[in-house]
């Protein structure tokens, strides 16, 4: 263990080979007890230390105190190799060992068997021998060194060198502190006056004989510290002069060693001379001929391009003589790209990119303007052609190249030509229409609204059905040419999707690793020709030559630059071979364009062709790569397509719009005079339809329901609605203020429009001839097998309700302004039949001369017809309107709660006049004969004169509910003045005298007609006997 740390100590400076220290040889040869000496336990990192330290005289230095040197070589625990609770515990051993506990602890303390290893050679004394011969001069300079300067750890040198180090110690403590400061001068006044004390010397007097003998003693002072000092240098000289000696056959020995490196280095530099004269000047020309090869091939390929590029700019004007617009462009943002990619810098091509650019903006101005020119071309031909698309081809390139140049606005520009023509489709229908009526002469009326209200309602209709069908088929040419649009934008969208989708599975290729591109390379070249081959060798080997140079020739440069560097240039040169294989085609771009102005001449599509071609020819001339990233910088994004194809809907939409409302101008301004107001209910009905029928064909053209056309036409329809009711109202006033309230005839044509109504038609029927059989009129109206006795004014009412339903079958969209209409006409016969009847104003209006029963039933009976047609109304209407709009019907519950009031009114007014009879008669009623009465006889005749005025009038069972309470009104009169009279049932005279009057009573009643069995119950006119 000892061994193995006095070793590890042994310094390998290359200064113990030269300096011959043979410490580190003691080391490596003692034996394995023997203990290290001293002078090997510590070493300098320069020059050997050859002499003992000497002793200071300190106590300190030579005591046994704690050291880093010394203890790191005690043995402690951390020092052991063997673990006892491994050795006790070791699973190896069959049996425990006896002697175990008897054994010496150490390394032997475990028996272990070290099997020699047969990766080490067995080592003899003849492995050492080269290494004694080169250590044998430092092993004798080191024992002559030894017995100059004894062993430190000798007790005796040890106490002679501290006795020596004690007397010069003393000695140079002799020597005053002050000389041995590190920052002695004697520039400085107080070292002077310290070391020379001139105070001790008298100035003013002179030298004395005592200043003599001061200086004498100071400068013996003085020159006995020089000797002390001296002294102690020379001995520290002789002592180490060895060492002096040493370092100097060292310097020596280095001088030696730098001159034979120096020729040694002379004679490198002449051989690498040699070899760079015989091996590397041949190779650095031929790869310099190989460079220059390169660059004068990259030359001509730039020359070539630069040639394409020069032909670039007569083809784009070429091209846009033919109004190839996207051709041209994509020549100019090819050439563009070169110039900024290949050719940058070219100093004859300096004003050739703002030319492009200056050309690429007029082609963006004349693609506009042609575009103008064809929307106003296509929006303004004839609508009798044949083709609904005017050269589509020519609106495909417009679009392509508008689209191409992010001109998205360009829908805009057919937004205002649609309403450009709408106003010119207008204007030409009421030019084409006035020219064919003589009464309009259009030099007196210029102005167009003027001369359409001159024109008579069937003139007039007759312009709205040619502005619909011109309108109809102006906006299914809009959606053609649309439809058009859509489909390029949809195509390049289309285009987009692809492409960004071949993007992405491209880059999850790339991610999966390179096996499958590998694999995909191989099978390309497999399918490449030998010529193929022949290239792609010769590029390798360009590829490689350029790498070496940039190996060779670029210095302080990393070699992946330099490999990067050729790896570019080998690609600008498949560039340029790709340059090289479309020379041909670059070669024959103006042949091309000069057979194209050629062909210009003889017909325009030969041109289109011909101006692709030397366009497509100028554009293959260019790198491969750029046309692909051109296409996807400039055209639209995803986003903005969408965009663009929403718009072309909406623009559809607009057009739609536009029509509506220059119909919609079209049908002010013949309303502009109130005339639509005034029209017939058949002729707006027809105008309805009309209009009804154009909004349909629309929404089917455009999918969209326009509502300003409707919304004029309800404005319209409500002011004709007013009209219409006004009209009605104030006839159905005039007829009932004429009214005599006598029943009437029922034409024939009134019994056929109610039995129409019955069948479920609820409109008018068509007029029967005059003539026929049918029209004999009769008495009563038949109304499901009821008579109903009625009066004039109500047929009226009847055919005027049938009116305002045919009117809501006609336009729909007045339903609920009819309804509220209607209800006001149910409302006004209701409440102004109450006032001639009821109210008695008949006399007055119509000159009767009394309201009579037969008046009043017959009023009843009219109003009843009324209530039974009520539900039937309402029926129709709630077919005609939405479910939202259920809440208006509520008007029909109100109407006939009011009617069955009024009708209740009138038979309470019957009921009312004959018990005002009977309290008048009975009230002079007396029982004394004859009998019967005068009184019972007056009332019979009475009663048998309401019969004949009601029943003709009223049905059976009206009439006997009617007479029941005539009779109940009588029984209570009559008991009421028999009360009076003090009259009671008890079988006396008078009781005999009543029973035969009431007996009277009863049979007159029950001989009248529906009567007979009428149970009139008259036991009631006698009081109960409590």
């Amino acid at each position: 263990m000892a061994s193995g740390h006095s070793s590890s100590g042994a310094p390998h400076h290359p200064s113990n080979r030269a300096g011959g220290s043979s410490s580190s040889d003691y080391g490596l040869y003692r034996k394995a007890g023997e203990r290290d000496p001293p002078a090997s336990r510590h070493y300098r990192a320069a020059l050997p230390d050859v002499c003992p330290k000497e002793p200071t005289g300190e106590a300190r230095e030579l005591c046994d105190g704690p050291s880093v040197v010394a203890d790191q070589h005690r043995w402690t625990i951390y020092s052991s190799k063997v673990n006892l609770p491994a050795a006790l515990n070791d699973p190896r051993l069959a049996k425990r060992e006896s002697d175990f506990f008897t054994k010496t602890w150490g390394l032997d303390f475990v028996e272990q068997e070290v099997m020699p290893s047969f990766y080490l050679p067995n080592i003899t004394k003849e492995h050492f021998a080269p290494y004694l011969r080169d250590t044998a001069q430092k092993e004798k300079i080191h024992e002559r060194c030894k017995a100059i300067c004894p062993n430190k750890d000798d007790p005796d040198s040890v106490s002679s060198i501290s006795h020596n180090h004690e007397k010069a110690r003393e000695e140079l403590e002799q020597v005053p502190k002050i000389f041995m400061k590190p920052d002695f001068v004697l520039n400085d006044p107080v070292t002077f006056n310290a070391v020379l004390p001139w105070s001790h010397f008298s100035v003013a007097s002179g030298k004395s004989q005592r200043d003599g003998a001061s200086s004498r003693l100071l400068q013996e002072k003085l020159s006995h510290y020089l000797d002390v000092v001296e002294v102690c240098i020379a001995r520290q000289i002789s002592l180490r002069s060895e060492a002096f000696f040493h370092a100097m056959s060292s310097q020596h020995e280095l001088q030696d060693r730098l001159q034979e490196t120096a020729r040694a280095v002379q004679m490198l530099r002449g051989r690498m001379a040699a070899m760079e004269r015989v091996m590397c000047e041949g190779p650095l020309a031929a790869l310099r001929g190989t460079l220059t090869r390169t660059n004068c091939l990259r030359l001509h390929g730039k020359l070539k391009l630069m040639a394409a590029v020069h032909q670039a700019q007569p083809t784009v004007q070429l091209l846009l003589s033919t109004s190839e617009f996207v051709g041209a462009l994509e020549l100019i943002a090819t050439t563009k790209e070169v110039l900024q990619q290949e050719l940058q810098g070219i100093h004859s091509f300096r004003h050739l990119g703002s030319q492009l650019c200056e050309m690429e903006r007029l082609i963006d101005k004349m693609m506009v303007a042609d575009f103008t020119t064809y929307a106003k071309s296509d929006l303004n031909r004839p609508f009798d052609d044949e083709g609904q698309i005017l050269e589509k081809d020519r609106l495909q390139s417009l679009v392509f190249g508008l689209l191409r140049q992010r001109k998205l606005d360009f829908l805009d520009i057919y937004s205002e030509e649609i309403i450009q023509a709408a106003k010119g489709i207008v204007r030409q229908c009421v030019l084409q229409t006035v020219s064919q009526i003589d009464e309009i002469d259009p030099d007196v009326v210029m102005k167009i609204p003027e001369q359409m209200r001159l024109m008579a309602f069937s003139q007039w209709m007759e312009l709205l059905r040619c502005i619909f069908e011109s309108f109809t088929l102006f906006l299914r040419r809009i959606k053609a040419t649309l439809s058009v649009i859509r489909g390029v934008v949809l195509e390049l969208l289309d285009s987009s999707q692809r492409s960004r989708v071949l993007q992405e599975r491209e880059r999850e290729r790339g991610r999966g690793g390179g096996g499958g591109a590998g694999g995909a390379a191989g099978a390309q070249l497999e399918e490449g020709d030998g010529e193929e081959e022949d290239e792609e060798a010769l590029e390798g080997q360009a590829a490689r030559a350029g790498a070496e140079l940039a190996y060779l020739t670029h210095e302080g440069m990393f070699i992946s630059d330099a490999l990067n560097d050729a790896q570019e240039r080998q690609q600008q040169q498949q560039q340029q071979q790709q340059a090289e294989r479309s020379t041909t085609t670059t070669a024959t771009t103006s042949t091309k364009a000069s057979q194209a102005q050629g062909k210009k001449e003889a017909c325009g599509s030969d041109s289109a062709s011909g101006t692709t071609e030397s366009s497509s020819s100028a554009a293959s001339a260019l790198p491969r790569g750029l046309a692909t990233s051109l296409n996807e910088d400039t055209m639209p994004s995803e986003l903005e397509l969408g965009r663009v194809a929403n718009s072309l809907q909406e623009l559809l939409y607009t057009a739609s719009d536009v029509s509506h409302d220059r119909c919609v101008k079209v049908l002010m301004a013949r309303a502009k005079d109130a005339s639509l107001e005034r029209l017939s209910s058949a002729e707006f009905v027809q105008l309805s339809r009309e209009v009804e029928a154009f909004v349909e064909g629309t929404e089917k053209i455009c999918g969209k329901r326009s509502v300003s056309l409707r919304g004029a036409l309800q404005s319209q329809a409500n002011r004709f609605v007013h009209r219409f009711h006004e009209e009605r109202k104030t006839k159905l006033s005039l007829l009932l203020d004429n009214e005599r309230w006598k029943q009437a005839e029922v034409p024939a044509e009134f019994q056929d429009l109610v039995n129409s109504i019955a069948d479920g038609r609820i409109t008018l029927p068509n007029r029967k001839p005059s003539g026929s059989e049918d029209c004999i009129p009769s008495d009563y109206l038949i109304v499901d097998g009821q008579k109903y006795a009625v009066v004039g004014t109500v047929l009226l009412l009847i055919r005027m309700l049938l009116e305002y339903c045919q009117c809501v079958n006609d336009i729909p969209s007045i339903a609920t302004d009819m309804l509220t209409r209607l209800s006001d006409l149910f409302k006004h016969f209701n409440s102004r039949s109450c006032q001639l009847v009821l109210g008695a104003g008949a006399l007055q209006v119509v000159g009767l001369k009394t309201i009579t029963t037969k008046n009043l039933a017959l009023a009843s009976r009219c109003l009843q017809l009324v209530v039974h047609y009520i539900p039937i109304i309402r029926a129709h209407f709630e077919t005609k309107l939405q479910p939202k709009q259920y809440s208006v019907l509520r008007h029909f519950d109100h109407i006939t709660k009011d009617y069955n009031d009024h009708i209740a009114e009138i038979s309470a007014k019957l009921v009312a006049i004959m018990d005002s009879l009977f309290e008048k008669l009975l009230s002079r009623y007396e029982v004394k004969a004859p009998m019967p009465s005068a009184c019972f006889r007056n009332i019979c005749k009475q009663m048998a004169k309401m019969h004949e005025a009601i029943y003709d009038l009223l049905p059976e069972e009206q009439t006997q509910m009617l007479f029941l309470r005539i009779n109940a009104s009588f029984k209570l009169h009559l008991k009421r003045q028999l009360s009076k009279l003090g009259v009671v049932n008890d079988g006396g005279p008078q009781h005999g005298l009543v029973t035969v009057d009431v007996a009277f009573y009863t049979e007159n009643v029950q001989v009248l007609r529906s009567l007979e069995r009428l149970d009139l119950n008259m036991a009631e006119i006698w009081e109960q006997k409590r």
